[in-house]
């Protein structure tokens, strides 16, 4: 990544025109052709930006620029349409370059996965007696989160999601179909557990016989004590 604080105008050409007056600037090019124009302030927004796939080209500014007291000017153009940014630099007072490396994404805190971890170490949140038979259990048609047992000895399979919608129900069902025909496992009820499940989920999940649960994620990895809570 480069990064260039400069005092510069910019303009947009293309769909529609956009002028960004002359004022100092932190522009930043990415190694996916991207160009982000940045003022101190508005958050995460660029000013003005041109997505990939871009080309950018440092050229000599001309006669009437350079008396203007221009530098130099990015010519910065969309391959699949018309649209350009042109940015005039007055003054360069940081031009540096950065290799970042591959990125390996945004790892969200509380996604299912670590639902499914902390419920597998915390498994009589489901139920006394209840015991854990293993994390996703492969099924012809996917992977049940969890299948476990009840203190009768019946397998339960619970289907975790964040939120909860009617989506999330339709899935549970199609698995306990497909396992109650298996006959080590049948009969086989469900359980539907996430952080926060909708009305009409729930709904349609106690009309097909399959208990709701909602879990708090942050008593369940200790951040919050519920024993101590007045309300």
């Amino acid at each position: 990544m480069r990064l260039v604080i400069a005092r510069c105008s910019v303009d947009y050409e293309g769909r529609l025109r956009a002028h960004l007056p002359l004022a100092t600037r932190l522009l930043m090019v990415k190694a996916d052709g991207s160009v982000l124009v940045h003022s101190d302030g508005g958050s995460y927004k660029p000013l003005n930006w041109m997505s990939p796939p871009a080309v950018m080209r440092d050229t000599t500014p001309d006669e009437t620029d350079r008396q203007a007291g221009v530098e130099s000017v990015w010519h910065v153009a969309h391959q699949k349409s018309d649209d350009r940014l042109i940015v005039r630099i007055y003054e360069t007072l940081h031009d540096s370059n950065h290799e970042l490396g591959l990125d390996p994404g945004l790892i969200k805190d509380g996604v299912e996965a670590d639902l499914q971890r902390l419920l597998a170490e915390q498994i009589e949140i489901l139920g006394t007696g209840f015991t854990l038979v293993r994390r996703e259990y492969m099924t012809a048609i996917g992977p049940v989160d969890i299948l476990a047992r009840d203190a009768g000895g019946s397998t339960v399979a619970v289907e975790l999601k964040r939120r909860g919608d009617i989506d999330g129900v339709e899935q549970l069902t199609r698995y306990l179909e497909l396992m109650n025909r298996d006959p080590r496992l049948a009969p086989v009820r469900g359980v539907f557990a996430a952080q926060q499940i909708k009305p009409q989920a729930r709904t349609l999940a106690e009309d097909r016989g399959i208990q709701c649960l909602v879990l708090d994620y942050d008593a369940m990895r200790g951040v919050d004590d519920s024993a101590s809570r007045l309300f």
